[in-house]
């Protein structure tokens, strides 16, 4: 049942609703452009759902993680094992974490040594970002392997001055302090950005307070990013970009505080080339990355004390065109490889034991693809695409899209697309301890359809997206219990060690659900919301047909009113309403629902100076996104922010 609760700060100008074109302001709509595309497009010409958030609209909400940011758009749920800087999945759609790829500045990340080859969210700060691009549905025409959910977009601020900076700097509950600064500039053919941030926390207890929890696990985060652009003719320019990223956090057990800690180091590398032809009509891209992600974990009661070591790291290169046949036909083509590797071990507490040998993977993926758009006439833009990729374990696969949106002169835009995807095993399902070498791809495929009405000169714009997604040999981890005569429960090659479980296919899953939002803009004042009822469920014929894919909640729904007034300040109120999940295959552990509330302010002291502050969870709302982990209570932070 619909409950009249939300939460996000957003203004209107945030507000990426259920349908493509709420983002940034409202009027301009047809104006912004998005690029998690791969290619420059407005939002009027994009079948699929997008939700984008521009700088002002990450400042404005006051945020410190990316999940928080995102969990004010539609179709968003996470999971997090504790505070800030611990393990955290986000799920698109109630897809799989895995099954979103996250891109920062063209670069896919992914940590092949993580359980599905996904992305974690624990370290991504909003730090120099300028703009967060999301496209729900399946989007693995021109992004691949692992788009079955959607596409995460990240692109960091680039210079438009000759000398230009920004600072924030903020503190508040449990001792955190947040600082982070940038400058660059744009002089001649050279573009150049370099920044860094600080984060510290004296954190909770990983452990929830209900269970027993009591001492706190603090986090701290240190990154650095930079950037440069060499314009080396008028049609041709380089690219250098690199970020590194070092963490520590302290986290616990499934059953009791536990003096655990992780560290963990990321680093992300990329150099293209970029050259244009035919008067700028045709535009090509060659480039190269590199990602490595390092993690280990200690506990210092142990008498050896790491208790396990990882490493994971991704070589790609790509070639990517673009040409504009005419003004009304637009093509984008590509090749691409991608070698993935990993390696990780779980040492055990006792010196007595030798230390086993690394579980280790490789596994590469060529791909080519094509994407046609074309506008028959005005107002309407259609388009198709075909990937084909050729993995070296598992052959190949071809898939298909197409989508079209068509614009009325009433203000109404319609929308309808249709996407396949498929995903290869993670390199730790399949060779890990818990893994299983006789997997097989995941394969889904889904469609949406939504309408968006403009009224009042777009003061008012309202919408809704229905969608439906079904996936084939969807991977989950099994559980062995004690006494299992199940072959998969022991470890491969020796039938007399027990394992505590694997990963298998399930036969089928299915998604399906709506997405609705509205955005109401008058004067100083906006108002805005939007609510998600997300159905997915465990398809398998037996004892599980019908439950709930875990922690993922049917419904929720957010909504925020800000009002700016004449002399500078600000204010906002939020919420946040989140329906029941449960934390199993079986359904057997509820998660409460819960809701919760912030307020924020921000006062403008000149055109480059602000301060601001918030209150979150104002309620102290006592919740689990994962059974019997924390989350944070009541919280508050103030600071000041400069942009020069």
């Amino acid at each position: 049942m619909f409950r009249t609760v939300f939460r996000t700060t957003l203004s209107v100008a945030a507000i990426a609703a259920a349908l493509p074109a709420f983002a940034d302001e409202a009027a301009d709509a047809d104006s912004i452009i998005v690029t998690a595309t791969r290619a420059p497009l407005t939002l009027d010409e994009i079948p699929a759902s997008v939700a984008v958030l521009d700088k002002e609209a990450i400042d404005r909400s006051q945020d410190i993680g990316v999940t928080e940011l995102l969990l004010r758009t539609p179709g968003i749920s996470i999971s997090r094992n504790g505070g800030y800087g611990t393990s955290t999945s986000l799920r698109i759609r109630g897809a799989e974490s895995e099954h979103t790829v996250v891109v920062i500045d063209g670069v896919k990340l992914n940590d092949p040594s993580s359980t599905g080859g996904g992305f974690n969210f624990a370290n991504l700060l909003a730090g120099d970002i300028a703009r967060i691009e999301v496209l729900r549905g399946p989007q693995s025409i021109l992004w691949g392997s692992q788009a079955i959910g959607g596409v995460v977009n990240i692109v960091t601020a680039t210079p438009e001055k000759p000398l230009e900076g920004s600072f924030d700097v903020e503190a508040g509950s449990r001792e955190t302090v947040s600082a982070r600064a940038a400058i660059g500039g744009r002089t001649g053919p050279l573009a150049w950005r370099i920044g860094g941030q600080r984060f510290t926390t004296d954190g909770i207890s990983s452990y929830a307070r209900a269970f027993g929890g009591k001492e706190r696990d603090g986090y701290r985060n240190y990154n650095l990013s930079g950037r440069a652009e060499l314009a080396l003719a008028d049609t041709i320019s380089v690219d250098l970009r690199g970020t590194y990223a070092s963490g520590r956090v302290e986290f616990d057990g499934f059953s009791a505080d536990s003096a655990d800690y992780g560290l963990s180091k990321e680093f992300v590398g990329y150099a293209g080339l970029n050259v244009a032809l035919a008067d700028g009509r045709f535009r090509n891209r060659i480039a190269y990355a590199y990602t490595d992600t390092n993690r280990d974990n200690f506990n210092p009661d142990r008498a050896r004390p790491r208790s396990f070591e990882a490493d994971g790291r991704n070589k790609r290169w790509e070639y990517q065109g673009s040409f504009d046949v005419s003004d009304r036909i637009h093509a984008i083509f590509g090749v691409e490889n991608e070698r993935s590797s990993f390696r990780s071990r779980s040492p055990s507490a006792s010196l007595a034991m030798p230390l086993p040998a690394f579980a280790r993977g490789k596994a590469e993926i060529t791909s080519v693809y094509g994407q046609l758009s074309v506008e028959p006439v005005a107002g309407l833009t259609l388009n198709g695409g075909v990937r084909y990729d050729d993995h070296n374990r598992y052959g190949g696969q071809t898939l298909f899209a197409a989508g079209g949106v068509w614009r009325l002169a009433t203000g109404t835009v319609l929308r309808a697309s249709y996407g396949e995807g498929f995903k290869a095993p993670g390199l730790y399902q399949l060779f890990s301890e818990y893994g299983n070498v006789a997997l097989d791809p995941e394969e889904a495929h889904g469609w949406e359809a939504g309408i968006e009405q403009h009224l009042f000169d777009r003061k008012l714009v309202v919408g809704a997206t229905w969608f439906d997604r079904k996936t084939v040999n969807q991977i989950i981890y099994n559980g062995c219990s004690s006494g299992s005569t199940d072959p998969l429960c022991f470890v491969p090659g020796d039938p007399t060690t027990p394992r505590y479980g694997y990963y298998l296919n399930i036969a089928r899953s299915e998604a399906h659900g709506v997405e609705a939002a509205a955005a109401l803009s008058l004067g100083g004042l906006t108002v805005d919301g939007n609510y998600s009822w997300i159905v997915a469920e465990d398809r398998s014929p037996g004892a599980s047909f019908g439950n709930w894919l875990p922690r993922r909640p049917c419904e929720t729904a957010n909504a925020s009113a800000s009002y700016a007034f004449g002399f500078g300040l600000e204010l906002g109120a939020a919420v946040r309403w989140s329906g029941k999940s449960y934390d199993n295959a079986s359904n057997a552990q509820r998660l409460d629902d819960y809701t919760l509330v912030d307020l924020r302010a921000e006062l403008k002291l000149s055109d480059a100076v602000k301060l601001f502050a918030r209150a979150e969870n104002i309620f102290d709302e006592d919740y689990m996104t994962t059974y019997r982990y924390g989350t944070l209570g009541r919280s508050f932070y103030a600071g000041i922010r400069g942009r020069f």
